[in-house]
């Protein structure tokens, strides 16, 4: 598979085309070069150590939307079994940006949840690229009032630019939707785990984003806007936005040290696109683990310390 390179991983794919060219020489004209080979893949090796144990906040960005990362889908066929997605909303119609149903995590009934971006243009299009209108979000929300009513655990893939800012989404009420998305998971007698697997854009993130454990794959962002749109308000020049994503704060593990997440998942060197099955793996001993802790507490506890959660985020003084 020919995969999409990003602007610092250029060096990279340079040496490894040299390496490939010593490879079809040797092989061509059977002249000995393995130890030039085997001296290049070394250095090869430690130029890929250097760049991805060095990445900034906008090296992150670009990773987080690149093109091959893999959805909420990908993720549901590696983790679980026997999956049921469900449509609509029950009020206006179905939205394709977010993915609904349940499945067995584990042989225990679970409810999954998740923004789903399409892979090529058309899928795109369909999926209205991850950003979900309001009757997404009422659909994420019924079945989450069907997961408490059967007390199945539920579990958030979070992975969208923002909900769509459009007329249409407006009229039907994206911003009520999203609103009461927030009072009503903050309320929810079952457990939550969250994971930003992508982009984690403002409140299209946080609709789905209130849960017990809020969890986030090492490359994937999460912010109140985009680094481009933050550069357009502050500098009025969106070509400022790798400015604006190291102010921002909005990488794991920026979060991580401000507490808003719990856990920083890490993701195969080169990113998850280049081993989904192995970064399905690190999502699974995460999960493995958020609910083995969330199982011991009782309805009220699991709501307290969701309550003390959110109340420990940023700081605040009373006056």
């Amino acid at each position: 598979m020919v995969r999409q390179a990003l602007e610092f991983e250029k060096p990279i794919v340079h040496l490894k085309e040299k390496i490939n060219e010593l490879k079809s020489l040797s092989k061509d004209s059977e002249i000995d070069l393995s130890e030039e080979i085997q001296t290049l893949e070394n250095r090869l090796q430690q130029l890929e150590n250097d760049i991805y144990s060095n990445l900034k906040p906008w090296d992150r960005v670009q990773m987080a939307r690149h093109a091959e990362r893999p959805t909420t889908l990908d993720y549901i066929e590696y983790l679980f079994t026997d999956f049921i997605e469900f449509h609509g909303d029950r009020y206006f119609g179905d939205d394709a940006a977010i993915v609904a149903g349940i499945a067995y995590y584990k042989g225990k009934p679970v409810t999954v949840i998740g923004h789903q971006r399409g892979r090529d243009t058309k899928e795109n299009i369909r999926r209205n690229f991850g950003m979900p209108h309001p009757e997404g979000y009422r659909k994420a929300l019924r079945h989450m009032k069907q997961a408490e009513k059967f007390n199945r655990p539920i579990i958030c893939f979070i992975d969208t630019k923002g909900a769509y800012p459009g007329k249409a989404a407006e009229e039907r009420g994206q911003s009520e939707a999203i609103a009461k998305n927030l009072m009503e998971m903050a309320g929810l007698k079952v457990p939550i785990v969250c994971i930003v697997i992508g982009e984690g854009g403002s409140g299209g993130a946080l609709a789905i984003g209130v849960g017990d454990h809020i969890h986030m794959l090492e490359n994937s962002t999460y912010s109140v806007i985009s680094p481009e749109g933050a550069a357009s308000i502050l500098w009025r020049d969106a070509n400022l936005a790798q400015k604006a994503a190291e102010s921002l704060k909005i990488t794991a593990y920026d979060l991580k040290k401000l507490k808003v997440i719990d856990q920083v998942i890490p993701e195969p060197k080169g990113g998850a696109h280049r081993d989904p099955e192995q970064q399905a793996a690190y999502i699974d001993a995460v999960l493995e683990q958020s609910f083995t802790q969330l199982s011991k507490y009782s309805t009220e506890e699991l709501l307290e310390k969701r309550w003390e959660k959110y109340k420990k985020i940023g700081q605040y003084e009373i006056v």
